[in-house]
């Protein structure tokens, strides 16, 4: 299970395929493609799992490009493995 970093706001602006989007505990602001804004505000209304995420991206659950974008999301402080 995912969620998002206790504090994010997720502000953000988008144009095209891609946002900026303002990290709240890190002060950094990073430029981020539809999908990871995607996942960012499936997270806003509550944990979820890969497979729930996986639709939101409508790809199947064990997508290594999701494993990958997760990952990219936690190394960035915007979310955090849930024990929910």
């Amino acid at each position: 299970m995912w969620r998002l970093s206790p504090g994010q706001q997720l502000r953000h602006r988008v144009w095209d395929r891609e946002c900026a989007l303002y990290n709240d505990l890190s002060g950094d602001t990073h430029v981020l493609g539809s999908d990871a804004l995607a996942v960012l505000l499936a997270l806003r209304a509550g944990a979820a799992g890969l497979p729930a995420l996986a639709l939101v991206l409508r790809r199947t659950a064990d997508d290594a490009a999701l494993t990958r974008l997760l990952a990219d999301l936690e190394r960035l402080a915007l979310i955090e493995a849930s024990a929910c």
